[in-house]
């Protein structure tokens, strides 16, 4: 029998595999612990049995379990423009537009936001789906170290006599570092220069902010969109784009990820507008996670751990090496803690970590336990070698 001819392309990959492995950057799936530093349910709603209830309910009423198709084809319902009309009034917005995923809400909006003869200023710490959105609309791109106002308003002077629009990015709360923008002082530069803001809420949706609504909605007329995510704090799948009336419907007739996606079936749309009072009434659960994070963040500081700028329920371990991030998440998750090494492309060469995740069903003696495993797995480890990688 005639052997098998592999294909070029395929080795080439295994290459690449093997030059990841070789970094301590080749990830893999995995099934973790129950007791999960990974998570992002916030508010330890994901097991809700009021949000299991109204899933079925829909079901049980005879919502379709399929879209059957994108939202401007067959997959609109009453329910959606219910469920928008509420998220928008939850947000304090005047419209929202539902989509399948935060990813694509980002790349949706900036792909088709701005153009080539417009520019975008971009912390340098945002998502990547923010900077793929930037990479899609074709837009000039000015990036500017992590919140450093002070450098962000030296470029948009410097830009401020060029054509076309300008927009600022940034995230409220930012996912690998657990620090908050100042999104007051950000709006006051967007007004000064004469730019719009975009706030990707993700992190602070159901966190912060009165009811949980998030951190931008007070920001102000220059707050031309926020980004909500639902599979966070929310406990379900999907994310929100927030804005005015004209933005939802540019949205709807530009964004590439909305228009040519399947939507979601509708009784996704049912259990999140059963989440919507359990947030809004949840002041004592996100009281709870805000003094886990404060907890946990002076643990970490006087045990000689980096946290970084976190002031969130996001708390980074910064490790620096990706192999000893690597490692210590080993042996963290054989300890009976699910944590994950965080590493480049993801944060910047040089600064792997681990990334805390808490949640509001965590306890105290929880984050003193994994504090005492992470001083003893450091203690039993050689000092580490200063690297890059």
């Amino acid at each position: 029998m005639a052997k098998a001819r592999t294909s070029p392309l395929l080795g080439e990959l295994r290459a690449e595999l093997a030059a990841l492995e070789s970094q301590s950057q080749l990830r893999h799936l995995a099934i973790l612990p129950e007791t999960n530093f990974c998570s992002n349910d916030y508010l330890a709603l994901s097991r809700d049995d009021r949000l299991r209830r109204a899933a079925k309910a829909a079901l049980e009423e005879g919502s379709a379990v399929g879209a059957t198709g994108s939202r401007l084809l067959s997959g609109n319902a009453t329910i959606w423009e219910s469920l928008e009309a509420e998220l928008a009034q939850f947000a304090g917005a005047e419209a929202a537009l539902y989509c399948n995923s935060g990813y694509a809400a980002n790349v949706g909006l900036f792909g088709c936001i701005a153009g080539p003869a417009d520019l975008i200023f971009s912390d340098s710490a945002n998502h990547a789906s923010i900077v793929d959105g930037i990479r899609l609309s074709g837009a000039r791109k000015v990036i500017f170290p992590h919140l450093d106002l002070g450098r962000l308003e030296e470029e948009l002077r410097k830009y401020q006599a060029d054509p076309g629009r300008k927009i600022i990015a940034v995230e409220s709360v930012f996912s690998m570092d657990g620090d908050r923008a100042p999104l007051a002082d950000l709006a006051a530069l967007a007004v000064r220069w004469g730019a719009a803001l975009i706030v990707d809420d993700a992190h602070a949706t159901g966190v912060f902010g009165e009811k949980g609504r998030g951190l931008a909605s007070d920001t102000g007329p220059v707050l031309l969109a926020t980004v909500h995510t639902c599979g966070k704090a929310l406990a379900g799948v999907g994310a929100y784009v927030c804005g005015s009336e004209t933005l939802k419907q540019f949205l709807i007739n530009r964004a590439r990820t909305f228009i040519f996606s399947t939507a979601l079936p509708p009784y996704v749309a049912a259990q999140m507008r059963a989440v919507l009072p359990i947030v809004g009434a949840a002041e004592d659960r996100r009281a709870h996670l805000i003094n886990l994070g404060t907890h946990l963040r002076a643990r970490l500081r006087e045990s000689g751990f980096d946290v970084a700028r976190s002031d969130s329920q996001i708390v980074p371990v910064v490790l620096g090496a990706n192999e000893r991030a690597v490692q210590f998440a080993e042996r963290l998750c054989d300890a009976g803690f699910a944590v994950r090494a965080i590493r480049p492309p993801t944060v910047p060469a040089g600064t792997a970590r681990l990334r805390l995740s808490l949640h509001a069903g965590m306890s105290v003696a929880l984050l003193d336990a994994l504090v005492s495993a992470l001083v003893r797995i450091r203690d039993e480890m050689p000092a580490p070698a200063y690297s890059s990688l």
